[in-house]
């Protein structure tokens, strides 16, 4: 069975984490939103949380963060049996083709760049809102 996601924004910039949630809703998207200030909180969440077993999941992750960085998120995630399952949506300012093919080949799920441009940054975002309700997403199964 599958149900509607918990956005998990990984991202260690408060301003953009703030533009997201904003603009998730703006579209309409009604989901629960949590977000993590870097690449561990978000790791210790969906390991070591015993609420996660109420996911599913989105993620949508930054690469450039504290402590551990998105690369390494996304590489730990997917290296779970179970946590594979978690669709994960690379948002970060990153443009080199080097880190999209390498989140590609880490099996991100899609890899979106923030535009620099507040405007432009505003329409991706609530663009991606109206995508989500799309999505079927699997719960996790309990270890």
């Amino acid at each position: 069975m599958t149900t509607s996601p918990t956005i998990l924004i990984a991202d260690d910039d408060e301003g953009h984490a703030i533009l997201i949630r904003e603009n998730l809703e703006a579209a309409g998207l009604r989901n629960p939103i949590r977000h993590f200030r870097d690449g561990q909180a978000v790791l210790d969440f969906l390991l070591r949380d015993p609420a996660r077993a109420d996911g599913p999941f989105l993620v949508l992750l930054d690469i450039r963060m504290p402590k551990v960085d998105g690369i390494e998120v996304l590489r730990r995630l997917k290296a779970d049996a179970n946590l594979r399952k978690i669709p994960v949506i690379m948002l970060t300012t990153t443009d080199d083709a080097r880190e999209v093919t390498r989140c590609h080949e880490l099996g991100c799920n899609v890899y979106l760049q923030k535009p620099v441009d507040y405007d432009r940054f505003s329409d991706a975002i609530r663009r991606l809102g109206q995508f989500v309700p799309l999505l079927h997403v699997p719960r996790l199964t309990p270890d």
